[in-house]
Formats: C-alpha cells, sequence, structure tokens
C-alpha cells in the first residue's frame, strides 16, 4: 500500500537536483554582535549516529524563542521548559562534508514524535540560531549553551556551490571542512573540552580563509 508522504523522487531522479544536499561555508565567531540578535530560534538535537561523518540526527525546534544560554544549561531542562512552543520537528541523514558540500536527506516529523525521539536518546546539542542578511546572503548564526558553551558558529548555505562569499568581519576564521566543529562532533566531543588548544591553535597559526572557492571579500557591519 502506497503512502503518498513517500512518494518523492528518489536520489537519482534529475528532477531533485541538489535537493539533498547542502553547501555551506562555516566560521568561528568569538562572540555574536548584538545587533544580529534577531529572529531567534531555540533548538535541541540529538544525534543517534556520528561516526566518521555520518550522521543520523533528530531536531525539535521552537521558533521566535530567545533563551540566554550558559555552560550549565542542560538540554533536557531547556526541552522540557519550551515543549509547549516546539513548531518543528525533522529527522535528518548527513554524509561526509568535502569541500563546503555535504549529502543531507532531511524529511519533517510531527512535533510530538521529535520531542519524545529527543528525549529518549541519542547525544543532545542545545543551541540558539539567529537569521540575518547580510550583503548577498542569508546567515545562520548557532550559539551555543552547555558542554558547547562559549561557542558561536556563522554559516552561509546556497543552493548551490558558496563561492565568491562576502565574509563579515566578525568571523574569525574559516571552519567549513574542521570536522571538530561539525554538530555531530560537538556532541560527541564538545568545545570546552578542547577550546584551549583550539585556541593556541588559533594564535600561532593565525585565521585561514578558503580561496578555492572564488575571491573573499570583505563584509563590515
Amino acid at each position: 500500500m502506497s503512502d503518498d508522504r513517500f512518494d518523492e523522487p528518489g536520489p537519482a531522479d534529475p528532477d531533485r537536483g541538489y535537493a539533498d544536499f547542502e553547501f555551506e561555508r562555516r566560521f568561528f565567531v568569538r562572540e555574536l554582535p548584538a545587533e544580529l540578535r534577531d529572529a531567534p530560534a531555540l533548538i535541541v538535537q540529538s544525534y543517534f549516529l556520528a561516526d566518521d561523518g555520518y550522521a543520523l540526527r533528530v531536531r525539535v525546534q521552537a521558533g521566535d524563542t530567545d533563551v540566554d544560554l550558559a555552560e550549565d544549561t542542560d538540554p533536557a531542562e531547556i526541552l522540557r521548559a519550551h515543549t509547549a512552543d516546539i513548531d518543528f520537528a525533522a529527522v535528518t541523514v548527513k554524509g561526509p562534508a568535502i569541500g563546503g558540500t555535504r549529502y543531507e536527506a532531511e524529511r519533517e516529523l510531527d512535533p510530538n514524535i521529535g520531542v519524545e525521539l529527543v528525549r529518549r536518546g541519542g547525544a543532545p546539542i542545545v543551541k540558539v540560531r539567529y537569521a540575518v542578511w547580510l550583503g548577498a546572503d542569508g546567515w545562520s548564526i548557532d550559539v551555543f549553551g552547555g558542554a558547547n558553551h562559549p561557542l558561536v558558529v556563522a554559516e552561509c548555505e546556497r543552493a548551490g556551490p558558496v563561492t565568491g562569499l562576502q565574509i563579515p568581519d566578525f568571523c574569525v576564521t574559516e571552519i567549513t571542512d574542521d570536522r571538530r566543529f561539525s554538530n555531530e562532533s560537538l556532541a560527541m566531543e564538545p568545545y570546552s573540552a578542547w577550546a584551549p588548544s583550539f585556541t593556541a591553535e588559533l594564535a600561532a597559526d593565525g585565521p585561514v580563509f578558503r580561496q578555492d572557492f572564488g575571491p573573499n571579500t570583505h563584509l563590515r557591519l
């Protein structure tokens, strides 16, 4: 018996195009500029698989919900406090990232089912995502809580390869292909555990911005 929810083009279908791929560039940020604290969404997500770049994730999200996150923030407590605000849930399968491109297949879930899945298993992450328009692109800026506090990551995602990017001046260095900063890695090895070594690495090597996506330009706020 057919279920229309699953009657979608397969990955080999040419009409699907890039539907199951994400194209993004990601950057380490020391602190979110106050003027960009707009259009927030609270996100709690749990990783049921995170191995060698492959991931299986369930995410629940509360739109228009801002929370002050700290190092002692408990994802489970945040989820309990905001269950009534959850308005979106999805299960996502990801493959390894290569050069800013990654296989990603996401399917929406009933929010109630998503909440129960996140509650019952996996390695959780809590963050608030702010959506802003900067230069020619929309950006997402994630502020993490709990064991990943005070990490802030900015990313620009497009429907195709992210070339010729205007990089905002609050971006300290590019982390597009640094697997340590992938969310599934952060769920297993939180930022707080290796932040001192990363800080020393950045001080010694200096910032790096990829040049193989075409010329970057500097964007001042």
